[in-house]
Order: C-alpha cells, then sequence, then structure tokens
C-alpha cells in the first residue's frame, strides 16, 4: 500500500506532537510506502529539522501555517462574487443564520458547511489559491453581514471589529490547506488511504484529496482537538470563542462523516468523538503502542524495590495535583512511618517551575526535616528528584525504586507514566480520571481526585500487603504487554488499513493498467484448482446450469505485503 500521512505540527519534525507513534508506526510497517504531508507550526520547529526517516518514506512535502506567503492571485469579478458567496454562506453557519431561501428541499447546516467549503477548495484550484482572499477586508465584511443578519446567534451579533478580525485571521489559518498543490494526480491522489494523525486542519488535505480524487480517508485523534479548543484561550471574547468553536465543531463533523474508520485512543477521547457527530460504526479504539523492551528487565523482577517507598513520576504542572499527594502522604506517614516519597519528573514550562516551588515549600513544611540528634543533619521523606543523574539515570530507574507508583491528577487524557509502572510490574494507586480506569481494568487501585483521605488509605493498603502488591503488579504487566504494546499498535493500524483499501475501488494506473491493491484470494490456496466434479455437474439436474471445467492454474505467490 501507498499512505499518504497528515501531520499538523507532528511527525517528521524533531518537535512534533504525535512524533513517537507516527514513527514507530512508519517503521513498523516498512512493507508499504508513505508519503508524509506535513502542516509546521512555526520557524523554531523548522529550524529544528526531521527525525531520521526510514527508507519506505517516499516523499515528504510542508506546508507552514505559522505564516502565509502572498499567493499574488487577482481574483477577477466572477470569482470574486463566487468567493463572497461560498465564504458568506460559511459564514452564515457559524454565525447560526439562516441560508438563502431556494426552491429545492432544505439544506442542513452540515451540507451548507460542505458545499461552502469545497466551493472555496474548487475556486482555489482553478484560480491557484485563496491567500489573499482570504485575508482580504472583503473576508472580514462577509463575516461581518453574517453576525448581523436575522436569526444569528445572540453572541455572533455582539462581536465587534477586532473579534471579527481575529476569527478571520484564525479561519485564514485553518483554510490555508485550501491554497495548496497536494490534491493532483502525482500527489495526494496518487496514495490508497489518507490517514490524518490528528483532527481539525490535518484532517482537511484528506478531506480534499477525498473530494477531488476519491481517495479513503482515516482519522486518528490520540487527544481530541475539538475537546483541546474547547479548554483553549478561556480569556478570548465570547464572541470570537463562540465562532471558532462552532467552525471547529463543523470541520471535525465533516471529517468524521467523510472518514471510512475514525480512530480513538481510549474509550474516554472515543466517547468525545461520538458527541460531535462521528457514527458509532465507524469508531474504533487503538490504543497508543509502548516500548516494553526498556521495562522488561524490571517488569521480571518485582522484589528489587523498596518496600517502604511511594513513587511519583511525570512532568510537574498544577493538573497533577501534587498537594493533594502530599497532604494525602502526611496521613501514610501517620501509620507507616518509615515511608518515603519520590517525586519525579521536571516542571512543564514557567507555570511548572512556579508550582514546584510551591510544593517543595509545602514538603518542608509538612515534613520537617528529620534528625537523629541535634548535632546531626535533617532527612526530609520528600524528595523532589529528576531523571538523568547518576542515581535514576532513566524512568525506569525511578519506577524500580518503590513498590507503588501513585498518579494523583485531577486532568489526564491516556497517562502513559501509568502504563511504563505497570510494565515494570508496579502496583499502582490511581485517581479516577480520563482513561485511568480503562487502562487498569482491575489491577491497581483507584481512587477519587481531590481526595487525599482516599488517596492515602490505598497507599497504606498496599505498602502493608506484600502479597497483593505482588498479584496487582503481576496482572498490571501482563495487561499492559497484552494491550500497550508498539505491536498491538502496528497490527491494528494495518489491520484497518486493509480493510479499507479492501473496499476502496482501484485508481492508480501503471503503464497503462489498473495496479490491483492484491492478488486475488485464490491465490492463497496451496493446491491447483482442477476441472468440477462430474457429480456435481449430474446433481444440476434440470433447469439448473452445469458447472463449467475450471482451467487449471498454478497459485501466484501473494505480495509481500498481503502476507
Amino acid at each position: 500500500m501507498r499512505i499518504g500521512l497528515l501531520t499538523e505540527g507532528g511527525y517528521p519534525y524533531v518537535s512534533g506532537d504525535a512524533r513517537l507513534w507516527c514513527d514507530r508506526l512508519v517503521h513498523g510497517l516498512a512493507q508499504h510506502e508513505f508519503d508524509v504531508y506535513a502542516l509546521s507550526r512555526s520557524q523554531h520547529q523548522e529550524d529544528e529539522g526531521w527525525i531520521p526517516l526510514p527508507r519506505n518514506v517516499r516523499r515528504v512535502r510542508t506546508a507552514p501555517l505559522w505564516m502565509a506567503e502572498d499567493d499574488e492571485v487577482v481574483l477577477g469579478r466572477r470569482a470574486r462574487r463566487r468567493f463572497t458567496e461560498c465564504f458568506g454562506d460559511l459564514a452564515a453557519v457559524l454565525c447560526g443564520a439562516p441560508g438563502a431561501a431556494t426552491g429545492g428541499a432544505p439544506t442542513s447546516e452540515a451540507d451548507r458547511f460542505a458545499n461552502a467549503l469545497y466551493g472555496l477548495a474548487e475556486l482555489a484550484r482553478e484560480e491557484g489559491g485563496l491567500t489573499g482572499a482570504l485575508r482580504s477586508e472583503a473576508a472580514v465584511r462577509s463575516l461581518e453581514r453574517a453576525c448581523r443578519a436575522p436569526g444569528a446567534h445572540r453572541t455572533a451579533r455582539e462581536a465587534r471589529v477586532p473579534d471579527l478580525l481575529t476569527v478571520a485571521a484564525h479561519l485564514e489559518r485553518a483554510l490555508r490547506p485550501l491554497s495548496l498543490d497536494w490534491y493532483e494526480d502525482d500527489g495526494l491522489g496518487a496514495v490508497d488511504l489518507c490517514h490524518a494523525a490528528s483532527g481539525g486542519t490535518a484532517a482537511l488535505p484528506g478531506l480534499l484529496a477525498r473530494h477531488f480524487t476519491g481517495v479513503p480517508l482515516m482519522v486518528t485523534e490520540y487527544g481530541v482537538r475539538l475537546r483541546t479548543h474547547y479548554l483553549t484561550a478561556p480569556d478570548a471574547p465570547p464572541a470570537v470563542r463562540h465562532l471558532l468553536a462552532a467552525f471547529q465543531g463543523r470541520l471535525a463533523a465533516e471529517a468524521y462523516g467523510r472518514a471510512e474508520v475514525v480512530t480513538a485512543g481510549n474509550t474516554h477521547a472515543r466517547r468525545w468523538q461520538e458527541r460531535c457527530g462521528a457514527e458509532r460504526e465507524k469508531l474504533r479504539t487503538v490504543y497508543p503502542g509502548m516500548d516494553a523492551r526498556p521495562f522488561a528487565e524490571v517488569g521480571e523482577s518485582p522484589d528489587c524495590a523498596d518496600p517502604d517507598t511511594l513513587v511519583w513520576v511525570g512532568r510537574v504542572e498544577p493538573a497533577k495535583d501534587l498537594v493533594s499527594l502530599l497532604h494525602a502522604f502526611t496521613e501514610v506517614r501517620k501509620q507507616s512511618p518509615r515511608t518515603r516519597l519520590r517525586i519525579v519528573g521536571a516542571p512543564a514550562g514557567p507555570e511548572g517551575a512556579a508550582y514546584l516551588g510551591h510544593c517543595r515549600t509545602l514538603a518542608a513544611q509538612l515534613f520537617p526535616d528529620e534528625a537523629e540528634g541535634p548535632h546531626a543533619a535533617g532527612d526530609n521523606p520528600v524528595s523532589f528528584e529528576e531523571t538523568g543523574g547518576p542515581e535514576l539515570p532513566a524512568a525506569v530507574d525511578a519506577y524500580a525504586s518503590g513498590a507503588v507508583t501513585v498518579l494523583s491528577s485531577v486532568v489526564e487524557g491516556f497517562p502513559v507514566g501509568l502504563v511504563e509502572a505497570m510494565l515494570c510490574g508496579r502496583a499502582t494507586v490511581s485517581t479516577d480520571v480520563g482513561a485511568v480506569v480503562e487502562i487498569i481494568g482491575g489491577t491497581g487501585l483507584v481512587v477519587p481526585p481531590r481526595n487525599p483521605r482516599a488517596l492515602a488509605e490505598a497507599c497504606v493498603a498496599l505498602l502493608r500487603d506484600p502479597e497483593r502488591r505482588a498479584r496487582l503488579g503481576a496482572a498490571a504487566r501482563a495487561r499492559a504487554l497484552e494491550l500497550f504494546t508498539v505491536e498491538q499498535n502496528i497490527e491494528a493500524f494495518h489491520g484497518i488499513y486493509l480493510e479499507i483499501v479492501s473496499r476502496a475501488p482501484v485508481r492508480r494506473v501503471l503503464d497503462g493498467e489498473p495496479l490491483p491493491f492484491a492478488v486475488p484470494a485464490e491465490a492463497h490456496v496451496p493446491v491447483r484448482w482442477t476441472a468440477a466434479s462430474p457429480g456435481l455437474a449430474a446433481r444440476s439436474g434440470p433447469g439448473r446450469a452445469a458447472s463449467r471445467p475450471v482451467r487449471a492454474t498454478t497459485p501466484l505467490p501473494a505480495p509481500e505485503g498481503a502476507r
């Protein structure tokens, strides 16, 4: 197969989102070809360059989302009228304004959005781009008319000129793939399948390739892009948030509706996708794949852990709720005075650094340095460490140092650290957030978030029962090896690829002949076909067509990708 991998701010850039799983997917499916179409987010990301690419990556084409070069396209009068109509209809959908009356059947909001989107795409293809038009005063005026139209949403009607300029700029950036030359027969039109590595703008080239050339589309989201949009920019004016949320929601629904298959990284994300318009029949859950090899030695020797140590591993930030963990540890120390807590992780940005400082101060207040005598140095039972030093060279060493791994977050998507602890064969205590319960599956203890007492009781229960710890740790490792490895991830995606392409029509042509995906199923039968049995012909009887002899053939070897 030939896969068009679509990314936004991700693979193949060094600092890209979803870089790791895309890289593992491409390496794991070495028998297939990949064309990577990447949208970059910043100059810094492009300056950092790409990660080393395997040989089965045939082509990489990139386009920036952080800047727009003037395409110098001057639209004629007819083209300007078409642009105004299409962009005005798209803006009307976002504002909730009713559509123009027509003599035909009423058009749904989803169809109006799709017609406007693909109308702009066709105009961009004919004219050579729409970057200038999307940045023009005409676009802002069309948006303003839609917001002021009778029947528009109350929040949209409150938009002022600065709000309209902000929304127009965001729409221009999100619609920038319309002006790219990726959709011809020598581009995305030549692939067997488009796989968008996220929703939102990354899926837009796949939608256009499907519209222009019929290439099937698949969308994967490990973090639902629409949910991320709802959680960002909380200080933006209400009109801006309303209009941009409407656009992202319509784009997500269009991608979910046109895609052959939509995959999520966990059930939590899958529920979001279904709420946002994805059909249940199209949804699949494909868990992120983890490389289990670095954790094999620790996972197979669980007795190396300190039985009196709790370990927390992750990025230090407010969402991890280390404050509740520290308060819970005070209760743990009352019942198990010898217990120690190791907090291992680096702060995430300036906010994380400030939060780390706050947690250090709180730990010093809650646990004054303990000393054996008046002249001895004190020792705090809580330590804040980072990996990379001589004591903890890697994350696996942090998990190995404790008997119980704790997760205290109030917000989580797919907690990678929890899976790493499971691969290490460690018993875990986690808060019930995100996909935690789905991942644990009965192999660890789960407590409500922001509940230090419950967190402490669960930790003490495991610290006092080594047999239960060992039993839960062994079950956790077995579950992680069964569900969350790279091999499982690659096998799942490969099966979905085969399923989609087997239903898609053959479009590629090689030397004047269609290039089929694979040989017929009969080629896999390890015997020769022979003439039909005489008895079968005799049983045909009156009114039945006698079976025709089948010409003997030699089984053809299946191509490597079909084995």
